[in-house]
């Protein structure tokens, strides 16, 4: 049962990483490169669409890691599995007092409606993401590591 958990957590995880790796390293930049405010277009599309998904992803991921956290305390790799559980708690915390913010402006923007530092709360958005997206390479390689 203990496999399964470490297992499913660890592909919960990964998926998670590649998601928002994606959007860092290839759909942000795909929408920045559109002409017009294409892009924008996109990001808030994105921030209405991801915005109603993520927090669950986010809290599963952290509850399934502490719960292999605990379930796994006197097994090889436990250390590692805390460590990234803690990180995944970085990540959530990150998550609801920097970006979630950010994005709850976004989503509701539009063409008639957009602030005048619309390109910098974009580009703030992009910095906190881009360590997030860190902290979460760094948990998942962890679980991944714990498997061993």
């Amino acid at each position: 049962m203990l496999s399964t958990l470490e297992v499913f957590t660890t592909v919960v995880v990964g998926l998670l990483v590649g998601v928002e790796f994606s959007v860092a390293f290839v759909i942000n930049p795909i929408l920045g490169g559109l002409p017009g405010d294409n892009g924008l277009r996109g990001r808030i599309h994105g921030a209405r669409m991801l915005g109603a998904v993520m927090p669950f992803w986010y809290i599963g991921s952290l509850v399934l890691g502490a719960v292999w956290a605990v379930a796994g305390w006197h097994h090889q790799g436990a250390g590692l599995v805390v460590i990234a559980a803690g990180l995944l708690m970085l990540s959530v915390l990150m998550s609801i007092l920097l970006l979630v913010p950010i994005n709850n402006r976004t989503k509701v923007w539009t063409a008639e409606s957009l602030p005048e530092d619309w390109k910098e709360q974009m580009g703030r958005w992009d910095r906190f993401h881009y360590v997030r997206v860190g902290i979460l390479i760094a948990a998942f390689a962890l679980l991944a590591a714990a498997l061993v």
